[in-house]
């Protein structure tokens, strides 16, 4: 696996997500992952997050860098997603993968049974 870039993550959000984990512990490769991600992060207040940094709620254009394709989505809990194409759950590989990542970053992220997914953020809106 790649270098992972640093991230941060807003204290808020990680109070939440930890909850979650723990309901959903041993259940999800994903989960496992991105409870490895959590305790690498830099955690700050939302209220001190710098501009452009990946926070649950905010909506997210990437690139898939494996299929050049260029989306934009909202990361949210999954009680949140529905049936929006336009949200991505923080339990699936995608959203788990840029929680916390800066404008510019790129992440590998392993996928059960396939090849590692490859994704760059090109930018970042936080929701209010």
């Amino acid at each position: 696996m790649a270098e992972l870039p640093s991230i941060v993550v807003a204290e808020e959000d990680y109070n939440r997500l930890s909850t979650l984990l723990e309901r959903v512990a041993g259940k999800s490769d994903v989960a496992d992952g991105l409870e490895d991600e959590l305790s690498r992060a830099d955690l700050k207040p939302l209220s001190e997050m710098p501009e452009g940094v990946v926070t649950m709620n905010s909506v997210i254009r990437f690139v898939d860098e494996d299929a050049n394709k260029e989306h934009e989505m909202m990361l949210v809990y999954p009680h949140e997603v529905g049936d929006s194409a336009q949200k991505v759950s923080i339990l699936a590989p995608a959203g788990a993968a840029m929680l916390g990542l800066s404008i510019g970053d790129s992440i590998e992220w392993p996928m059960a049974g396939r090849k590692p997914i490859h994704l760059k953020v090109v930018s970042v809106t936080r929701n209010a």
